[in-house]
């Protein structure tokens, strides 16, 4: 519920009144005895959904712009009369004018904005070197990312050009700030002991994430900027949905610098492409959902021009998105064909143990060298399987061999397989089946010894 205050003009006391009720609207009067300008104050309480259309009534009946105007939020309104005020206003959307008092207060100053961005770059840079989810989820409580997109997309729907432009500059600058913020980290700690010589930061999980965008990573822009396009629109949870758009841009920003420090272009590269996909589609949710919410301009007279404005920045976007999704629909297949393959590949090998069903000879596991990037430009897979082999049995000389060729013909592909063996002692008893992807450390009745022979030749 909101509690109005407006100032009545001198001479429009009584078309302000009749207005009010033909709304059906409770209200008190007080004699203005201030200003000269105007004769009385007139408040009343509204449900949020009816703020902008009695506000409008009160516009025809004669409150000038100049007028004062509060719109407050209320704890609570104790009446028998809310329910039906209720009724003839349903709905949680706020108005237009309250829209852009929160945009605006949103959108921070500049030194703020830009020193909670850097210094949260900086916690999730170093939450992706620690390999730290909570560190990186920490780090997006303080980024200031919501503000900009929020009012980057108000400011179109009510034109607002200044409050759009600088939310479309803040959120471009911020984020080329924080790839160069997170790159200059990263080239610093490669100067201490803090970073291990020699470390890639593709083989950390929290940097690989993002160094693989696909389409699952648009459903989440997308759904971080229609939550934070509802929580204004509602006034519900805007600091966690703040979180959520966060996470859409910060950690691929920090992947990004990590990737140029690192000397790493394809890092760099992936987690860019994942920065403007995720702020694209952000920017498109937002703008479509007040659209469709019902927002227009403060001016009516231009309603037909920002339409026109929407239309062509939506398409705008919505061509961007597509061209980048080329990106994300590679890297979506690519890596379920190279998961696929790998699966299949042990099933494979699995199978071909228990078909030879030698005592004593154990797989113990079953490694596939084979990324996204890989299948890309076309480089074979690499296939590592370990077996375990008693002391007095030979190596088949050729077994590498077999595996490519069984590879080859069940999986349509050229294969590198590279084979090793260690020694295994069996006990008496049922051999003893060791999972896939396990260390060679076989317990109970089965010892293995760590020897390992040479390698059979590989194709």
């Amino acid at each position: 519920m909101r509690l109005v205050q407006v100032l009545i003009p001198e001479g429009t006391r009584a078309s302000v009144v009749a207005a009010l009720d033909q709304q059906g609207i409770d209200y008190a009067i007080f004699d203005e005895v201030g200003r000269g300008d105007f004769e009385a104050m007139v408040q009343f309480p509204v449900p949020p959904s009816g703020v902008e259309s009695v506000l409008e009534e009160l516009t025809t009946a004669g409150i000038r712009e100049e007028a004062y105007t509060i719109v407050l939020p209320t704890e609570t309104v104790v009446s028998e009369r809310l329910a039906a005020l209720t009724e003839r206003f349903p709905g949680l959307r706020i108005s237009r004018d309250e829209l852009y008092a929160r945009a605006q207060d949103l959108a921070p100053a500049n030194s703020t904005f830009f020193a909670f961005l850097l210094l949260s770059t900086v916690i999730a840079a170093t939450g992706l070197l620690l390999d730290s989810a909570a560190t990186i989820i920490g780090a997006m409580v303080v980024a200031p990312l919501m503000g900009p997109a929020i009012s980057a997309s108000v400011g179109t729907i009510l034109d607002d050009r200044d409050m759009a432009a600088r939310g479309v500059r803040l959120q471009v600058v911020g984020l080329l700030a924080a790839i160069a913020t997170a790159a200059v980290l990263g080239w610093l700690l490669q100067q201490t002991l803090l970073i291990p010589p020699g470390l890639d930061i593709r083989t950390i999980p929290q940097v690989a994430e993002r160094t693989s965008p696909n389409f699952l990573s648009l459903f989440l822009a997308l759904g971080s900027g229609i939550a934070g396009a509802i929580s204004i629109m509602r006034g519900s949870g805007s600091t966690l949905v703040g979180v959520a758009i966060a996470v859409a841009l910060v950690p691929p920003a920090a992947t990004s610098g990590l990737g140029l420090a690192f000397g790493l272009p394809g890092v760099a590269l992936a987690g860019a492409v994942l920065v403007v996909v995720n702020l694209l589609a952000i920017n498109l949710s937002a703008l479509i959902l007040f659209y469709v919410a019902g927002f227009k301009p403060l001016d009516a007279g231009k309603y037909e021009g920002v339409r026109s404005s929407l239309v062509s920045r939506v398409t705008t976007i919505a061509v961007g998105i597509a061209v980048l999704c080329i990106v994300l629909g590679a890297v979506t297949v690519s890596t379920y064909q190279t998961q696929s393959y790998e699966r299949q590949t042990q099933i494979i090998l699995e199978q071909e143990f228990e078909r030879a069903n030698v005592e004593g000879v154990v797989l113990v596991s079953v490694s596939v060298d084979y990324t996204p990037v890989d299948l890309l430009i076309d480089e074979d897979p690499v296939v590592d399987v370990l077996v375990g082999i008693p002391r007095d049995l030979q190596a088949p000389p050729d077994l590498a061999q077999r595996f490519d060729d069984t590879l080859t013909e069940q999986l349509g592909r050229d294969v590198v397989v590279r084979v090793g063996f260690v020694e295994a002692q069996v006990s008496d008893g049922e051999t003893p089946t060791i999972p896939l992807g396990s260390s060679p450390r076989i317990t109970s009745r089965v010892g293995v010894a760590l020897a390992p022979s040479a390698p059979a030749p590989s194709s």
